[in-house]
């Protein structure tokens, strides 16, 4: 009995201390409001996403294979993007080549957006891969929503949170790493190269000019696939996104997610695991580019609309994307993402 006891208070405990750091974490920005946010809200609308993906997913860019030519459009529009959310370069340059394991040469693209604080020695990672699967056989794989979509989102939340200091001055306690990965579908080759570079401290911070390491590293947060309505949570709510992430982030990342959804009106149906299967949630949170993060302890986290018939089809085109639905999960991450700085 005095060991049901225990257990007891251990539990009640242990949950009235998640409940106070989902709190704390909700009020300490709850400053943030509506209005705030009008500039960030501005730089994206549905036809300005539809044409960016249009881009992506066009033949110029021809599948956006690793080691192609289409590929390297692709990597030059997002560094045109960086630049006009007026990030910062390092090491000088936008582009970390690599090469893959196949011996294909990549290029992802990385840029900094720096919190504004002379002090600021933490950063979260932001990440997408633009890579494809290319031109097979004859057949362009277009890839809109793998993952021209996440990409599109990705340097989005930079344009937006650029608008953002432009219009209130605010500066943010940490910094944050904007990445296009190359060679996802090359088994995560350009994730791995830029973890690489970051424990072998070859990534610099252009404003203090000191080598970024792993443990100053705090969160990184992957888009993959975030466009479509086809899989929806519920038959009845197309306008869904999904939020996965491991133990260490479950509980008020969660909560700070919902706080956001509620109070700033993006208004969509929030799912935490992969449609209700715990092992399908454990094997599809290692099918992306956090996963090379969380092998190395950094808290990870996956936002994604799920897999649809059309992925990795001839037919994801343009027009498999809901524009409207996709403006705002992009809304909805960029509020968590400022949220967690």
């Amino acid at each position: 009995m005095r060991m049901r006891t225990k257990i007891r208070k251990i539990s009640a405990k242990s949950t009235l201390m998640t409940m106070c750091a989902v709190f704390l974490c909700i009020s300490s920005y709850a400053q943030s409001t509506w209005s705030d946010y009008a500039a960030a809200r501005n730089t994206i609308w549905e036809e300005k996403l539809a044409r960016q993906v249009g881009f992506l997913a066009d033949s110029l860019c021809q599948g956006r294979g690793i080691g192609t030519r289409g590929g390297v459009e692709a990597a030059a529009w997002i560094a045109r993007e960086f630049e006009k959310a007026r990030l910062k370069k390092m090491d000088g340059s936008w582009f970390k080549s690599f090469m893959s394991e196949k011996g294909q040469v990549g290029h992802n693209v990385v840029g900094l957006y720096h919190g504004g604080y002379a002090d600021c020695d933490s950063y979260i990672i932001v990440g997408a891969h633009f890579d494809h699967i290319g031109n097979l056989g004859g057949k362009l794989y277009p890839g809109a929503d793998a993952n021209a979509s996440g990409t599109v989102a990705m340097t989005s939340i930079a344009r937006m949170m650029g608008a953002m200091r432009i219009a209130t001055g605010r500066r943010l306690p940490s910094n944050v790493i904007f990445v296009g990965f190359d060679g996802k579908e090359s088994d995560m080759a350009g994730s791995i190269a830029l973890w690489n570079m970051i424990s072998n401290g070859e990534l610099t911070d252009p404003v203090s000019g000191k080598a970024i390491t792993p443990r100053q590293i705090k969160l990184m947060v992957n888009i993959d696939q975030i466009g479509a309505t086809l899989s929806p949570l519920r038959r009845e709510r197309p306008d869904y996104i999904i939020m996965l992430g491991n133990d260490r982030l479950k509980q008020s990342k969660r909560g700070l997610l919902e706080y956001c959804n509620k109070n700033l009106k993006t208004n969509l149906d929030l799912g935490f695991d992969y449609y209700g299967s715990e092992q399908f949630t454990t094997i599809f949170y290692r099918l992306s580019d956090q996963r090379v993060f969380i092998d190395h302890g950094i808290p990870s986290v996956l936002f994604t609309s799920g897999i649809t018939m059309k992925t990795n089809k001839t037919y994801d085109n343009v027009a498999s994307l809901d524009y409207a639905v996709f403006r705002r999960r992009i809304l909805l991450m960029f509020y968590w993402i400022e949220k967690m700085l």
